[in-house]
């Protein structure tokens, strides 16, 4: 089984071209944003420390954490938000890990994706057999985001902002995925870089 890290820049498409993936290969993929949401539910590995942290408020009637709530309170607090990722970003790599080790024990897939913001700098290189980097030009980026998630220049400046260069993602990465044109084209490419094992082919 091929262990394969996807990261980008935020408007770069990942998420179509991982339902392109889906599809078309025997593949297990895990996103990082779902990953932190397992491990931050009742009884999974970082809730009682988050809960300890941010207070029991945090919590529904259910005891469950309330991701609005959470969000309030970490805004505007650098330090808070540092001692939160502390808590959060190790847990999810361990969960990782553990989906990993599972789905190599199954035996049924050929590849597990990792798609993660922060890949490169929480060291994915490390549980990974290569990195990819999907490259979309940053004109093409920001007319996404402005048409598909109503974002503001300002907005998009400040993510942006808090994201790698373009040189430090390829400067990491492996295989470089051009999705600054055609959907099509940048599927032609994952085939490439995949060796066209496709339709459940192991």
């Amino acid at each position: 089984m091929r262990i394969i890290g996807i990261t980008g820049g935020v408007g770069a498409g990942k998420s179509a071209l991982l339902s392109y993936i889906k599809e078309h290969y025997s593949c297990r993929v895990i996103l990082a944003d779902e990953a932190a949401h397992e491990v931050e539910q009742p009884g999974e590995l970082c809730y009682d420390e988050l809960v300890a942290l941010l207070g029991q408020d945090m919590c529904d009637k259910q005891g469950y954490i309330v991701k609005s709530r959470m969000a309030e309170r970490i805004f505007g607090d650098d330090a808070l938000l540092k001692r939160v990722n502390e808590i959060v970003h190790p847990a999810v790599k361990q969960y990782i890990i553990q989906e990993i080790e599972k789905e190599k024990a199954r035996g049924e897939v050929a590849f597990f994706f990792i798609e993660a913001a922060l890949l490169i700098e929480e060291r994915y290189d490390l549980i990974c057999d290569e990195l990819w980097y999907i490259y979309t030009d940053v004109r093409v980026r920001r007319e996404r985001l402005r048409n598909t998630r109503g974002y503001s220049d300002e907005k998009i400046d400040a993510i942006m902002g808090k994201q790698l260069s373009e040189e430090a993602f390829r400067a990491h990465c492996q295989v470089v995925i051009d999705n600054s044109g055609a959907l099509e084209t940048a599927f032609e490419q994952i085939d490439a870089a995949l060796g066209g094992i496709q339709n459940g082919s192991k």
